[in-house]
Formats: structure tokens, sequence, C-alpha cells
């Protein structure tokens, strides 16, 4: 894989979500099942490729507002939930963004094998 990079390593985020820690029962089980599997990935590769430069790292958005509620029929999932979490309102797609670029950027050079949760403190 580092040879892609010319030899210099690399960085990978990828997208889980809070439902893979939270478990998400009566609603999204197998969709929470799904993005479990990407934390086995995440944490397994990250240790797989180290040694080459290569971060592994994921995001965990919860809550964010995004047509996803809305495909699946809860167009007003987010205000309907907002007041039971800590930070008492939904994401922006803008912040998981901002997390995606930081985990790619050098600045987090240090960092693999980790999860960064963007859902407001649920």
């Amino acid at each position: 894989m580092a040879f892609r990079h010319g030899g210099r390593g690399g960085a990978i985020v990828n997208v889980s979500s809070a439902a893979a820690r939270l478990g998400s029962p009566h609603e999204y089980i197998d969709y929470a099942a799904s993005k479990g599997a990407v934390d086995t990935l995440t944490i397994g590769l990250a240790q797989e490729v180290a040694a080459q430069g290569i971060r592994v790292n994921a995001v965990r958005p919860g809550f964010i507002y995004t047509g996803m509620h809305a495909d699946g029929g809860e167009p007003d999932r987010i205000e309907r939930i907002k007041d039971s979490l800590p930070m008492k309102r939904g994401g922006q797609p803008e912040e998981v963004a901002q997390a995606i670029a930081w985990l790619l950027s050098d600045k987090a050079s240090y960092v693999t094998g980790n999860f960064i949760d963007l859902a407001g403190g649920k």
C-alpha cells in the first residue's frame, strides 16, 4: 500500500457510526452491526500497516443533519431527539468533514487505530 505513496506511508479514514458502539436497539441494529465491522477493520488494519507508515482511523458520526434519516422514513428524527443529546443539537456534515481532514493531515501523524466520535456527547 505504501508503494502507491512513494514509500512515504499514507492515511486512511473509515466512516463508521456512533451506532456501532450504541447498538441501536429496536431501530437500526443491522446498520449498527455493519458499522461494528468497520470498527474492527479499522483496528486490525491499523496494526497491519503501521510499520509501512500508513495510519488507519475512523470517524463515528451520530445524529448528523443529512438525508439518511429522511431516506429511512424519519425526516424529522434529529429534531425529535436532539433535546435528549448532551449537546442538545444535531451535528453538521462540515463538522464530520473537518474531523476527517484532521485525521488525514500531518497534524494527526501519531494517531492510528483510533476513532473520533461526533455524536454530541452520546
